[in-house]
């Protein structure tokens, strides 16, 4: 009997689980963290480096009198198999504000018939789907040892509201209907721009008025994207930091993060960023140990290794991506 092949969208790391979805009304719902200063890690993906690179630079800033509340919005884990790795990554989740990645939400469940949740949508290569999989089983069985973190991460929620100032923050994962939504992923945002930003009921300016946030924080895609449209009279911005804990931009070996601060003065070191009411909004980035980091990511994933087949060659040059790709709209720098 010949079987017909599964769909594309219902492959394991192609799919978007039931549980993974929500509405944008119910960013607005959670309960509110206010704060003068933020900074929202997306993606770090186990770099223990760059987890230290932006400690430094939170007590930097608390040296200039600046108390920054550190809010991870998804995929902390990735690479760090290593034990030792694992529970330091884990104890600095549980010790700030977070919410869920697809890898958070698939390292709890006890079988993952998504694969790694990716949902990768159809422009990405089976082969690195089939990687991202094994890469999630492998994660899973040091998770299994680091079992007293498991259910911190069953308890995390799916999507996060701050208010920085006066300023609404949403902070998801993916987008604001899914943890594991692409709607934010840069390719999809050039197609949106090239139409004119067009109000349909999953779009970007939906997912603002929906979610009655000013701004939204977002991280999955895993390169970063900033948008600034006015709505309503009033500016709303998109911040995906793509990821903190890998190279974003080519020929370059720093992670990005988001900054929120009522100090409305350019951050020194500020790639891109923006004022709006008061706040400022900025990509920062995450200058960890690249030597030590390449060594310690080569100790877990050397040659051969899944991990290393889909992102040595990011990791040691940086993706075919450049800042200026990452704008879309009137951004200041």
């Amino acid at each position: 009997m010949i079987t017909a092949p599964q769909p594309l969208a219902e492959r394991p790391g192609r799919t978007c689980p039931l549980d993974y979805h929500y509405q944008p009304a119910d960013i607005a719902k959670e309960p509110v963290l206010q704060a003068e200063h933020v900074y929202v890690i997306g993606g770090l993906y186990g770099n223990v480096e760059a987890l230290r690179a932006i400690e430094v630079m939170r007590e930097t800033e608390a040296a200039k009198g600046r108390s920054v509340a550190l809010v991870f919005n998804g995929d902390a884990h990735w690479f760090d198999i290593a034990s030792s790795d694992f529970a330091r990554v884990a104890a600095a989740v549980e010790a700030h504000l977070a919410c869920s990645g697809n890898v958070e939400v698939e390292l709890a469940r006890p079988t993952g018939s998504a694969g790694c949740g990716c949902a990768y949508p159809d422009f990405v290569d089976e082969s690195v789907v089939q990687r991202s999989n094994r890469i999630i089983e492998r994660l899973r069985e040091t998770a299994r040892e680091e079992h007293s973190h498991l259910a911190q991460l069953r308890a995390l929620p799916k999507t996060l509201h701050l208010r920085v100032g006066g300023l609404q923050v949403g902070v998801v994962h993916g987008d604001a209907w899914s943890l594991a939504g692409w709607r934010f992923a840069q390719e999809t945002l050039r197609e949106a721009q090239q139409a004119g930003w067009p109000p349909g009921p999953d779009s970007l300016r939906a997912a603002w008025i929906e979610s009655g946030m000013r701004v939204l924080c977002s991280s999955h895609s895993c390169l970063p994207a900033a948008v600034e449209l006015r709505l309503g009279g009033q500016a709303a911005v998109l911040m995906n930091n793509g990821a903190a804990g890998m190279p974003n931009f080519r020929d370059t070996h720093f992670g990005v993060i988001t900054r929120i601060s009522t100090s409305t003065e350019a951050p020194a070191d500020s790639l891109y960023g923006t004022v709006v009411d008061d706040v400022r909004i900025d990509a920062m980035p995450v200058r960890y140990d690249h030597p030590a980091w390449c060594a310690r990511f080569l100790r877990n994933w050397p040659p051969g290794s899944d991990a290393h087949a889909s992102y040595w060659g990011r990791i040691e040059r940086g993706p075919d991506y450049n800042r200026a790709g990452a704008l879309f709209g009137a951004f200041a720098k």
